[in-house]
């Protein structure tokens, strides 16, 4: 089996989206499984489009501090941007090669929510495990499935609806 050649470190990933600390909320992608041809115009991806990320969760991170004390809990709406930074990465494939300019020049937008089930609560310590998979595509408008496991369990899952929207700082340049 070929190793996958989109193990992303944080620094790559970094590259890829706009998101800082605190609000970058995953630390490491795994893997990305593209179904369709690489050489389509970005931003592109194909429905069957696979992407494996993780976040690890640290008690030091600023939102514990009220969410609970004395019994931290990982924000669901948190690991929901989660999912979607992660599914983020299924265009990735098709950007790669020009990944400076033509990443900067759209974003992807999270416009829903759907069948959100939080099933067990994410703590400081775990490592979650985000798998997404793309399940639509209709122009600029993209569906995915979205699942949370922590240790071999399940621990939430999310249908989510991202835009691709051209990023208004870049389309003067």
């Amino acid at each position: 089996m070929n190793e996958n050649p989109y193990r992303l470190d944080i620094n790559q990933i970094q590259r890829f989206l706009p998101h800082r600390f605190p609000f970058l909320l995953i630390d490491r992608v795994l893997e990305i499984h593209p179904t369709g041809p690489l050489d389509a115009p970005p931003p592109s991806a194909e429905v069957g489009t696979r992407v494996v990320a993780i976040k690890n969760v640290s008690g030091n991170e600023p939102f514990f501090q009220g969410h609970f004390p004395g019994f931290a809990i990982f924000p669901g709406v948190l690991l929901i941007e989660a999912m979607a930074q992660t599914a983020c990465f299924s265009i990735y494939p098709n950007l790669v090669k020009d990944l400076d300019r033509l990443s900067k020049s759209f974003q992807c937008i999270l416009v829903g929510v759907d069948q959100a089930r939080f099933r067990k609560p994410v703590i400081p310590g775990d490592t979650v495990r985000i798998e997404t998979e793309v399940t639509k595509c209709r122009g600029k408008l993209w569906a995915f499935q979205c699942t949370a496991i922590v240790d071999g369990q399940k621990v939430a899952e999310a249908e989510i609806l991202a835009n691709l929207m051209a990023n208004p700082n870049q389309e003067s340049k």
